[in-house]
């Protein structure tokens, strides 16, 4: 009988229950072995992501400027500029006013902050998501950055601490240094220092220093409508700027005070009455930029290192926009028709050297260049004065006589205006004719051109002039302001005058005294008087005619260049009661090309006699 060959039952670990399948052994161990792996990578994982947040955090605070800082940022020492009348119009550096609490401000002020800068600031942890999601959706909408997503305390650290840039570095920094601030201050102190501390336009860092710049008042004493332009400011200060722009100022302001409505700030009612009475100073038609470019060098040189100023000049705002205006008013008329492009004009007291007005060009937004102060040129018979003093100072008088006829030195033939001769004329009406001829021989019998050129540096002239024959006729190049300076000698009895812009000034809030220099005597009153008896002739029956005011003392002389390139009237008036006025023109074109036959006795004159109309 075969047998039956029968499977070995299979080996077990531990006792089956019968009819129940084997299970298998090996997955329960492979399941533990996953888990643990899986714990192990992720703490591995873990410590190289705190490793590499570490390595990033001191990566980006490597360059971190100090957080203790955030009230001792430094600043630029501030210049701010007065008129004679005590009226600013000019800053340079950081304005900063008082470091004020908010317990020191009227409640709308902050409130007005709050509900246009940050309406969440109370209650986020200084980063608002929210808002950020909410100005991304309304820049989307309007296809262009209408809403900022930064939170106050975001402002002051990028204030404080951090630049403009747009960079990830700067903006994980700047999250770090909100962090920080968050922290450190509570969320009254954070909106103290952003109202201390923000640009407001102008110059002007902190609120105090804005009200004080654009509303004439301290910040505690701010109405609700300034306050709203104020709060409006930091967002875009040269655009809505009251004193360059008056209609946005009031359009922003009233954005801000719909927001306070929007926020329960404010009532409605309270919010149009305030905009209601909105009402901004009218801007200005004279910028007087080249005076305070100018009046700001003068001060530097006088004002110690890293101190707050507040000098009180000697603008004369109602002169100035005089000035600015009639300038513009011959150039855009006159002499647009003549082809002169430019012109400059400088007022001055004949006895202090106060300079009252000055015009460097036709418009200082179209270029800061002074041709009142920097531009050198030729002044042509304008300098005719101190060839004629040299020759009183030898001797000679007014009654004296000079040939007026062809005269040729060397290969040089100088001629009269018209081949003009008048033969033997005496001094007086030599100079009021502005005869050439009788200018160079009158030289020669003076010492020749190292004496004239002596006298032109005694009464001020400070460039260095040619010791050549043609000096007699004004080829030396000279600045318009020293020229017409130059003359106050003989308006102010013989006496040396220097122009200044500075008459107070003081120091971090303390009066300071102001250097004068005395005025010397340059030359004898006697000449003096005669000096200003010939110039009167000019005006009076010679080439300056139209420089005449009926009633009122005027003497001058007028100058011409080659091929009319330049044209000049220096002369002075007197005033209605007593002084003199000295006041510089010059007209021409920045490339030299000539004029149309403009002659100094012409739009030069024309504008010296409208100038000097305005005198009081």
């Amino acid at each position: 009988m075969a047998r039956v060959s029968r499977a070995e039952p299979r080996p077990t670990r531990g006792p089956v229950a019968a009819g129940w399948p084997v299970p298998e052994p090996a997955r329960p161990a492979r399941r533990r072995r996953l888990l643990w792996r899986l714990v192990r990578w992720t703490i591995i994982a873990g410590v190289w992501a705190a490793l590499v947040l570490a390595v990033l955090i001191v990566w980006f605070t490597r360059d971190l400027p100090r957080p203790e800082a955030a009230l001792d940022a430094a600043r630029r020492p501030s210049l701010a500029l007065e008129d004679r009348s005590g009226r600013p119009f000019a800053t340079f550096g950081d304005v900063v006013g008082e470091s004020l609490r908010l317990s020191e401000l009227p409640a709308y002020l902050p409130a007005a902050v709050v509900a246009v800068e940050d309406r969440r600031f109370w209650w986020h942890p200084g980063i608002d998501l929210v808002g950020m999601a909410r100005a991304l959706v309304v820049d989307v909408t309007a296809g262009r950055v209408v809403q900022g997503g930064s939170t106050i305390t975001q402002q002051v650290a990028k204030t404080l601490f951090l630049s403009n840039a747009r960079t990830l570095h700067r903006k994980i920094q700047e999250l770090l240094l909100t962090l920080w601030l968050e922290r450190s201050f509570t969320k009254q102190e954070i909106l103290e220092i952003w109202l201390n501390r923000v640009y407001f336009g102008s110059g002007t860092w902190g609120v105090d220093a804005a009200s004080r710049q654009f509303f004439g008042v301290s910040a505690r004493k701010l109405a609700l409508w300034q306050a709203a332009v104020l709060a409006g400011l930091p967002r875009a200060p040269s655009r809505f700027n009251p004193r360059s722009d008056p209609s946005a100022a009031g359009a922003r302001g009233r954005e801000v005070l719909s927001a306070m409505v929007e926020n329960g700030s404010i009532d409605g009612a309270t919010a149009q009455a305030a905009a209601a009475q909105m009402s901004f100073a009218p801007r200005q038609a004279a910028s007087a930029g080249w005076f305070a470019d100018w009046a700001a060098e003068q001060v530097q040189s006088v004002l110690p290192a890293n101190v707050d100023a507040v000098v009180r000049t000697t603008l004369d705002s109602r002169m100035q926009a005089a000035v600015e205006g009639h300038l513009a008013a011959i150039l855009d008329g006159p002499g647009a028709a003549a082809g002169v492009s430019q012109g400059a004009a400088v007022v001055l007291d004949a006895g202090t050297g106060a300079v009252r007005a000055m015009a460097g060009g036709r418009d200082y937004r179209q270029g800061s260049f002074n041709r009142a102060v920097v531009a050198r040129r030729q002044p042509g018979s304008a300098f005719k004065p101190f060839v004629w003093l040299a020759a009183l100072e030898t001797g000679m008088s007014p009654s004296d006589t000079v040939l007026d006829a062809p005269i040729r030195i060397g290969n040089w033939s100088p001629a009269d205006y018209d081949n003009h001769y008048a033969g033997e004329i005496t001094l007086e009406d030599a100079l009021a004719q502005s005869a050439n001829t009788a200018a160079v021989r009158l030289m020669q019998q003076a010492g020749g051109p190292r004496a004239v050129a002596a006298a032109a540096h005694r009464l001020g002239i400070a460039d260095a002039l040619p010791e050549t024959a043609s000096l007699a006729l004004g080829t030396g190049e000279v600045g318009l302001l020293e020229l017409a300076a130059a003359y106050a000698p003989f308006a102010d009895g013989g006496t040396l005058t220097a122009p200044t812009a500075i008459e107070t000034m003081a120091l971090d809030g303390k009066a300071a005294s102001v250097p004068h220099a005395a005025a010397p005597r340059v030359i004898d009153a006697e000449q003096a008087d005669m000096m200003r008896r010939m110039l009167t002739a000019v005006v009076t029956r010679g080439t300056g005619r139209a420089a005449a005011l009926p009633g009122r003392s005027v003497f001058g002389k007028t100058g011409t260049t080659q091929d009319y390139r330049d044209a000049w009237f220096i002369g002075a008036v007197a005033g209605p009661s007593a002084g003199a006025t000295i006041i510089g023109v010059w007209m021409g074109n920045d490339d030299n090309r000539p004029m149309q036959h403009v002659l100094g006795g012409g739009l030069p004159a024309r504008l010296f006699h409208d100038i000097a109309a305005e005198v009081r």
